[in-house]
């Protein structure tokens, strides 16, 4: 039943799923924890110049946020033909064809911004990726998952042991993996480093695969245009050397271009259990609520 209704969104055109998941947005990460979560991020970011761009940016971002759930929903079960149809444009992507002439590996560097979902898929087009996976919580949602993800050239990397050394082996090869930078990491994977002027607990992970592998570094994010009309992909080189507060600084200056596209609503000062408090304190009440 479940999966049919997921099939009936899918087929919806691109316009009316992202109308429908304005309002799922705004009911969704609209209330609750969601709601409370995104408004002090988006407060303490800075990101607003003041009192009516900060209140506009949050509500735009509850509904881009519901767009986003329902958006993945169509890239999971469409034909990848059609998907790669709303890409609307590509820039930076002489980058990519670079590493491609040098031979060197590529580490995509995808946050949680925009339709992070249909940059592996575009770029899968060209050629293979190794994206890394977190298994989800909820078990049902693996097989969608895993059918929906893992296809066309996308193949999943899980976080573990293995998965990190088919990662560096990819890379080492001349191939290409992604990541999304700003998840949050578990104890020992990651370091505090400073996020929007708040400490988060950053994965060292692509730090250490580009010492490791000498790959080239690309901060990447696909752009949810206005009113359904599709996506635009934006390819950016980290040419400082990648290390948690570089690829913050990264991460803020896209998410500063397209603040109401960020998901504010993630955990992003989170402190993972068993990890001490970084030597500056995290916000009184901050690492509590998330």
């Amino acid at each position: 039943m479940l999966t049919r209704l997921l099939r009936i969104v899918a087929r919806l055109p691109l316009p009316l799923i992202h109308a429908i998941g304005t309002i799922v947005g705004w009911l969704y990460f609209g209330t609750g924890r969601m709601a409370r979560r995104t408004r002090i991020n988006v407060a303490a970011s800075g990101v607003a110049r003041d009192e009516a761009e900060l209140k506009t940016i949050i509500r735009r971002s509850m509904a881009e946020s519901g767009k986003g759930a329902l958006e993945i929903i169509a890239i999971w079960l469409l034909p990848q033909k059609k998907i790669l149809k709303w890409m609307r444009a590509c820039d930076g992507w002489e980058h990519v064809e670079e590493a491609w002439r040098d031979n060197r590996g590529i580490i995509f560097l995808t946050p949680h911004l925009g339709c992070f979902e249909i940059t592996a898929q575009y770029y899968a087009a060209h050629r293979p990726i190794s994206v890394l996976y977190r298994p989800p919580r909820q078990a049902w949602l693996e097989p969608l998952i895993q059918s929906g993800r893992a296809r066309g050239g996308i193949r999943l990397a899980p976080t573990t042991l293995m998965g990190v050394r088919e990662l560096v082996k990819t890379l080492k090869k001349g191939g290409a993996i992604g990541i999304l930078p700003d998840q949050n990491p578990g104890r020992n994977e990651g370091e505090w480093a400073d996020f929007f002027g708040r400490p988060a607990y950053t994965m060292t992970l692509a730090h250490r695969l580009a010492q490791s592998t000498g790959a080239r570094v690309l901060m990447a994010f696909g752009e949810r245009l206005s009113w359904g009309r599709g996506y635009a992909m934006h390819i950016e080189p980290l040419d400082a050397d990648p290390t948690p507060a570089a690829i913050n600084k990264a991460i803020e200056q896209l998410v500063r271009r397209k603040p109401e596209q960020y998901l504010w609503s993630y955990p992003r000062h989170r402190r993972p259990k068993g990890v001490e408090l970084p030597p500056v304190a995290v916000p009184a009440g901050t690492h509590d609520l998330e």
